[in-house]
């Protein structure tokens, strides 16, 4: 085997963020439109390993995917051993705005799974003017939850382990063996409690069926991506989001789960890429 380097730049940047000093880790690879990434909660930017290394797409976009605060190589803010961590909605938002400002992004666009595709209903509503095109990948405005939380974050269980068990169901069959294994090796890697308060955003914090009614797709155009196999944020789930904002294209993804990016990427990239085909032609933007 040849040792060869991907194509794939990581930094840190220092940013305020809510009013706190952070660190976060950021990887990038092309240029041209800024592609901006929302890992799936309890998880961080490798997710998107393959988005970045497809030559297709970093020939006119600009990928950055970035871990969330206490996430992958992003740490917590100080004193963080004084809190529980639990993501807000707000919390979200400012996150991405305080990226997308720090790194001097021009109306990104912005693609999130799971927890990030929900957060992106909120960008539509809150501030569509600084987008120039919005994916979410297994968002919908509201699930009724189908879990536990408690189990997530205990002294006498695995943390990473049962984290990893919890999701394992949401990969859909059929897919790349390697692509499952890694898929579930990121979740074994999160901090004590992660997932559980990213969760409590995705089922406390985040319900956005009164919000939706604010989104004009006109300001920025909306794309919701399902996979067929995620009983999570169920295809159904996605498209009824779909058929209440007027505009809002949405697709269902054959042979596809929850993690649709890393869990098999070139089935992913067949709904991808014409996404941000239509978004690169001079009458979207």
């Amino acid at each position: 085997m040849t040792a060869v380097f991907d194509p794939i730049t990581g930094r840190y940047l220092r940013l305020d963020i809510g009013g706190r000093a952070h660190r976060v880790y950021i990887e990038e690879a092309g240029e041209g439109i800024p592609l901006l990434c929302l890992h799936t909660a309890g998880a961080d930017g490798r997710q998107y390993r393959d988005l970045l290394l497809d030559e297709s797409v970093t020939d006119r976009f600009r990928i950055i995917a970035f871990d969330m605060p206490w996430h992958g190589k992003s740490s917590p803010p100080e004193d963080f051993q004084n809190e529980e961590y639990r993501l807000s909605t707000r919390a979200y938002v400012d996150t991405i705005l305080a990226v997308s400002e720090a790194l001097e992004l021009d109306r990104p666009v912005v693609l999130g799974c799971s927890i990030g595709g929900r957060i992106v209903l909120q960008l539509a509503a809150e501030c569509p003017e600084r987008f120039r095109g919005l994916i979410g990948a297994q968002g919908a405005a509201w699930q009724d939850p189908w879990y536990d939380t408690d189990w997530l974050h205990r002294s006498d269980v695995h943390g990473g382990e049962v984290c990893a068990a919890l999701i394992s169901g949401l990969i859909a069959p059929g897919g790349p063996d390697a692509d499952r294994h890694e898929t579930l090796w990121h979740y074994m890697q999160g901090g004590p409690g992660i997932f559980k308060g990213d969760l409590w955003f995705y089922r406390v914090d985040g319900d956005l069926r009164d919000t939706i009614a604010n989104i004009d797709t006109e300001k920025c155009p909306l794309w919701l991506l399902s996979g067929e196999y995620d009983y999570s944020c169920r295809p159904e789930d996605t498209l009824a989001t779909a058929d209440a904002i007027p505009g809002c294209k949405a697709v269902v993804m054959e042979r596809l789960g929850h993690f649709p990016m890393s869990e098999n990427y070139e089935q992913f990239a067949a709904y991808l890429r014409p996404v941000l085909d239509e978004i690169a032609t001079p009458a979207s933007r």
